[in-house]
């Protein structure tokens, strides 16, 4: 029960931290906003590391970069495949491998649920998509590369996840500083290379940065605290649960994008949002 709780609530920030981050990508490109909101988060992690009890050690550390560069890697290709489109194809299409991924891990390494909980992760899994998918009129059918790149994405964000599972229990939050270090050091020497590329056609102001760098920073510490609580809840329960609950991140960014945005929720994402929660239910059943 306290698993499918805390998979539930990770994917719900997840999806907040989506949100913000979109808000700030908006004004400061996606690249310097996931920069900043991977240096926030290790700020965050040192300060509150000497209060967690976290064993360093060489394990952990080289777990945790190792999850940076997967994490960098499926930013990269998400936010590429998105750009190509269609939205409402691509989006879900991660999600769903995202989750089948390290489900499908899980499974080889011996984890077992009860019926009710195969039935409860496949209930999951069409809630993904059906949360994740907005309809548009007149769209278009992805191209091989769009495609690609969207299966690239979600595999890059399962392995992230079997690589968490992976880390040491007593290590604490010691992978996930590791993680944010990698990441930061990456998508800042990332965002260095295309601002020299770049230099004569500058197209975001500092007004412009100075708007989107509140946003940034909040993404930055509410990603953390996403993190942290997929790191508690892999080492407390299963990672086949917790890949597929973590995978319904959509509905929080669809949430916020309703009540800060009003932008208009769909019929069939009210009706995944209802899936996702009589899986959540059965799951704690099994």
């Amino acid at each position: 029960m306290l698993t499918v709780v805390i998979g539930l609530t990770s994917a719900l920030v997840f999806g907040s931290a989506d949100f913000l981050g979109g808000l700030a990508a908006k004004r400061m490109g996606a690249v310097l906003t996931t920069a900043i909101a991977s240096v926030v988060g290790l700020v965050a992690l040192l300060i509150a590391s000497p209060l967690t009890g976290s064993v360093w050690s060489p394990q952990a550390v080289l777990l945790g970069a190792a999850s940076g560069v997967t994490g960098a890697v499926a930013i990269g290709l998400l936010y590429a495949c998105l750009a190509i489109g269609p939205m409402s194809i691509l989006a879900p299409l991660t999600g769903v491998v995202s989750a089948i991924v390290p489900l499908t891990a899980g499974l080889m390494q011996g984890e077992r649920l009860t019926l009710i909980g195969y039935l409860a992760l496949g209930l999951a899994l069409i809630a993904v998509v059906l949360v994740g998918f907005v309809p548009e009129k007149g769209a278009v059918r992805p191209s091989a590369k769009g495609v690609l790149m969207a299966l690239g994405s979600g595999i890059a964000i399962g392995i992230f996840l079997i690589i968490i599972d992976k880390t040491p229990h007593d290590s604490g939050i010691i992978p996930i500083v590791a993680n944010r270090a990698t990441n930061a050091t990456i998508m800042f020497t990332l965002t260095a290379v295309l601002a020299l590329v770049a230099r004569a056609r500058r197209t975001t102001t500092t007004r412009a940065w100075r708007s989107g760098l509140p946003f940034a920073i909040a993404c930055g510490v509410v990603d953390v605290i996403a993190n942290v609580g997929l790191l508690i809840g892999v080492r407390i329960g299963e990672l086949s649960v917790m890949a597929v609950l973590t995978a319904l991140y959509p509905a929080g960014t669809i949430v916020l994008a309703g009540m800060v945005l009003k932008e208009r929720i769909a019929p069939v994402q009210y009706v995944g949002l209802a899936l996702a929660m009589i899986a959540a239910a059965m799951l704690a059943l099994a």
